[in-house]
């Protein structure tokens, strides 16, 4: 028993210090401008692995034989193993992000109806702060089974598409050069790609158009980018009078005899 003891004890010393070397190595390592990804991955991963090795030998050094636990590990793992089967899927999951990054620390990620930033990618769970500074906890599996949008997978400049009706008779020159003035008064849109405006076809009651942008600073806010150019299409519109229309409908009223 007391053998037992200062196996637990040490093994209990090396989780808190890997603790401490993980977060002094994590800060040591973002000072240099690592990327926050490959270093959230690396020390996560180093931490595990330094853990159940150390475990393994603090075990073995103790003259305590592992083969003779192997029967009470099999009646223990039936016995638990279902009320574990979660824990072990998150926990599979989140080696799987860490090692294949389909999602990184600092990420813009939507999954299910969650939309936020990835801020902390743990063994089980991975941390989700939205636009309002609220923290979602969502389990690492969810990344596995659920379809994920990451808008910055590939980099960190995302493409807007602004939808405009204008009235038909509006010059359509006239209003592809204004939204692309609209796009290049704006200090959020990208210069390269180039903003561009493409004339999606003839609606109901008005000439379909859209505007196409690209940012690299309205990520974390697309809603707000969205709402900055609409404003200014409007003003610029009524300047130039462009009319927006509304829906238009003919009723016909026939009277019976």
């Amino acid at each position: 028993a007391a053998r037992l003891l200062v196996v637990l004890g040490a093994i209990t010393g090396l989780i808190v210090v890997t603790g401490f070397l993980a977060r002094w190595l994590m800060r040591f390592l973002r000072r240099r401008e690592l990327d926050a990804g490959v270093v959230g991955a690396f020390v996560t991963i180093g931490r595990y692995a330094l853990v159940a090795l150390g475990s393994l030998v603090i075990v073995q050094s103790a003259g305590i034989d592992l083969s003779a636990l192997t029967v009470l590990v099999g009646a223990l793992g039936v016995g638990i193993g279902f009320g574990l089967q979660n824990v072990a899927s998150n926990f599979v999951s989140g080696l799987i992000i860490l090692l294949e990054r389909p999602v990184k620390v600092g990420d813009r990620i939507e999954v299910g109806d969650l939309t936020g930033t990835v801020r902390h990618i743990g063994a089980r769970a991975t941390t989700i702060v939205t636009n309002d500074e609220i923290a979602i906890i969502v389990p690492n599996s969810e990344f596995i089974a659920s379809r994920v949008t990451n808008w910055s997978y590939t980099g960190h400049t995302v493409r807007f598409a602004i939808p405009v009706g204008v009235s038909y008779d509006s010059d359509v020159e006239a209003v592809r050069q204004l939204l692309l003035d609209v796009a290049a008064a704006h200090r959020g849109v990208a210069s390269k790609p180039a903003p561009d405006v493409i004339f999606l076809g003839f609606g109901e009651s008005s000439l379909d158009f859209e505007l196409r942008v690209w940012t690299s600073e309205y990520i974390q806010v697309p809603k707000i980018f969205a709402s900055e150019l609409n404003f200014a299409i409007w003003h610029a519109f009524r300047e130039r009078g462009i009319e927006i229309p509304y829906p238009q409908r003919d009723v016909h009223v026939r009277s019976l005899p």
